[in-house]
């Protein structure tokens, strides 16, 4: 449904037809890591998170799922069974 409260005008999915459902009946603004995400939307003079109406809490314990200004570290390295390893070392 669109917003009626503080992004009038825009879809969002914590509204119902008995206005906004979230926790205080409107979304709190964007906060500075959130800058450079696709997913900001302004209105008025305020920033304010598409996907998510409390920004905050999304990047309270670490990054945040929906931030696509962040790319994602992966330091996995391939784990070596060591019964092939010999096995391969073993046939050369």
């Amino acid at each position: 449904m669109l917003c009626t409260t503080t992004r009038e005008g825009n879809e969002c999915a914590f509204m119902s037809k008995n206005g906004c459902t979230f926790s205080g009946g409107t979304c709190n603004p964007a906060i500075e890591a959130c800058l450079g995400c696709e997913r900001l939307v302004t209105a008025g003079d305020m920033q304010y998170c598409s996907s998510y109406p409390d920004p905050a809490a999304k990047w309270r314990y670490g990054v945040c799922n929906f931030a696509t200004h962040v790319k994602g570290t992966s330091k996995e390295e391939a784990k070596i069974n060591p019964l092939k390893a010999s096995r391969r070392a073993h046939r050369r």
